[in-house]
C-alpha cells in the first residue's frame, strides 16, 4: 500500500488518533502536501460521502471520518500556505432564522470543508441581515448553504433566499438549500440554485456550483 493509500484508508476508517502520524510519514517520504490533501484526503471523503448516500455507512461513521480529515489537515496547513490550490472557494453555512437545529448543519459544514472549501459557519437562527453581511463583506464567498429543519421555518428560508437574490453580490455566489422538509421543487419555487437531500450530497452540490 502506498503512503497516499494509507492516508486515504485512515481517513475512511476515521483514525483520528493516528492520522497525524500517517500524514507526517507521507510527508517524510517526499509526497507533496497538496497531493496528500487532494489524492489522499479529499478523495477519501468523497468515497465516504458516496457510501453514506448508498446507506452503506451512517452519520457516526461520517463524523469520525470528517474528524480524522480535520486532524490530518492540521498537519498539512503550515505547508499549504494561503495560496492553497485545493481551496475551491468559501461557503457560508447557516440554519435560517427561527430554527435552532444544528446537527445536520454541522455535518454539512464538515463535509463541505472536507471537500476542499473554506467554511464560514454562522450557526443557527441566523438572520437575513447576517447572511447578507457574510456574503457582501467577503468577496471569497461563492456558495451560501441554508438549512431549515422545520416546516415552520421554510418561510424564513424563502425570505432569506429572496434577500440573497436581491443582493448586490448575487453574481458571484450560488445558493444551496437543504433540510428535512426541503425539496427540489421548493428549491426551484424560491429561486435557489441547488438542493441537497443530505450532507454528502451537499458537498457534491457545492463542488458542482463553483
Amino acid at each position: 500500500m502506498s503512503t497516499i493509500q494509507e492516508v486515504a484508508a485512515a481517513i475512511e476508517a476515521g483514525q483520528s488518533k493516528t492520522i497525524g502520524d500517517i500524514v507526517q510519514s507521507a510527508l517524510d517520504a517526499g509526497v507533496p502536501a497538496l497531493e496528500i490533501l487532494n489524492a489522499g484526503m479529499i478523495d477519501a471523503m468523497s468515497v465516504v460521502g458516496e457510501k453514506f448516500s448508498k446507506e452503506e455507512i451512517f452519520i457516526p461513521e461520517m463524523l469520525v471520518a470528517a474528524r480524522a480529515m480535520k486532524r490530518g489537515v492540521e498537519v498539512l496547513k503550515p505547508l499549504l500556505g494561503d495560496a492553497d490550490a485545493a481551496n475551491l472557494g468559501k461557503v457560508v453555512v447557516g440554519t435560517v432564522a427561527g430554527d435552532l437545529h444544528d446537527i445536520g448543519k454541522n455535518l454539512v459544514a464538515m463535509m463541505i470543508e472536507s471537500a476542499g472549501f473554506e467554511v464560514n459557519d454562522l450557526g443557527v437562527d441566523v438572520s437575513i441581515d447576517d447572511f447578507i453581511k457574510a456574503v457582501e463583506g467577503d468577496d471569497k464567498v461563492n456558495v451560501v448553504a441554508l438549512s431549515a429543519l422545520l416546516t415552520t421555518t421554510m418561510p424564513a428560508m424563502r425570505d432569506t433566499v429572496a434577500a440573497l437574490n436581491a443582493s448586490s453580490a448575487r453574481g458571484r455566489f450560488k445558493i444551496l438549500i437543504g433540510g428535512a422538509p426541503i425539496t427540489a421543487d421548493f428549491c426551484k419555487e424560491i429561486g435557489a440554485d441547488a438542493f441537497a437531500p443530505d450532507a454528502a450530497a451537499a458537498a457534491q452540490a457545492a463542488k458542482g456550483l463553483v
